[in-house]
């Protein structure tokens, strides 16, 4: 059974971002950051699965660098921009399946055991935080994972103000579009000035290739929202088999922690 949830449309603001700013440049810069999260993993001939491929530039990325990719994305409109970003950056049609699904679902799961029956490296990066049960999503995830495979994840930090983000997501997804309008152009403004007094940096001047202004979209509206410490993760995915390698703090204390594990031992 399909679950439902009262949730922000990511795949609409994928797609607007895909049509309508992605370039050469921003996945030129998806590509680098990509490829430093993923230092020490070997990807060429190994299985990959991002879950929540999005606009899809992390399979993509991955599909270059020679891995045996497959998606999943709870938004049909995601399989529409990934088809729509493969298509413009590698100029012919995206050969690797993917599939319209929640990894909370169990027949998704149990499709995606039939393709390749665990995979060497699991991505899900920003995610598992908007499913509405993150750390059963995580459990799944990391169940998905080859002995001595990869997990790697971008999950929110734990902040004093998550609690009320998580009310402002709350409201976005539940006025009419008109006021969700208002209250992008509000948190815009607002957004951009505490990026520069924590960064002292331009904030349109955005890594991963994204744009200011859909990320302002999506921040805003994503909900389901969870969050977590590094500490939490770190515990929360341990007690599967697996050994934390890496984390990448964000510049900002609300965005996303990364991690990297790799699965050291089989957990029954």
């Amino acid at each position: 059974m399909r679950i439902r949830t009262l949730s922000f449309d990511f795949g609409e603001n994928w797609k607007n971002y895909a049509e309508k700013s992605l370039n050469e440049e921003q996945f030129e810069q998806s590509k680098k950051h990509f490829k430093e999260l993923f230092d020490q993993i070997h990807i060429k001939d190994r299985s990959f699965l991002d879950i929540g491929f999005g606009q899809g530039l992390a399979l993509v990325h991955a599909y270059n660098m020679g891995a045996k990719t497959i998606g999943i994305d709870i938004n049909p409109t995601c399989t529409e921009v990934l088809n729509f970003t493969f298509q413009r950056f590698n100029g012919a049609p995206c050969p690797f399946p993917a599939i319209t699904g929640s990894v909370l679902e169990p027949e998704v799961v149990a499709q995606l055991n039939r393709t390749y029956q665990n995979f060497d490296i699991v991505h899900s990066w920003g995610v598992l935080h908007h499913t509405g049960n993150m750390y059963k999503s995580i459990k799944i995830a990391a169940g998905l994972v080859n002995n001595s495979g990869f997990l790697v994840l971008a999950i929110y930090n734990r902040h004093w103000s998550s609690g009320f983000w998580k009310a402002v997501k709350k409201i976005y997804v539940s006025v009419p579009a008109v006021v969700q309008k208002l209250m992008i152009y509000l948190f815009c403004a607002i957004i951009f000035v505490a990026k520069f007094l924590v960064t002292f940096k331009n904030p349109l001047n955005k890594k991963r290739g994204m744009s200011f202004y859909y990320d302002v979209i999506d921040w805003v509206g994503g909900y389901p929202y969870e969050y977590a410490s590094v500490n939490e993760i770190k515990e929360a995915v341990e007690k599967y088999g697996f050994k934390l390698l890496k984390v990448n703090k964000p510049t900002t204390p609300t965005g996303c922690n990364e991690f990297v594990f790799r699965k050291t031992e089989l957990i029954s």
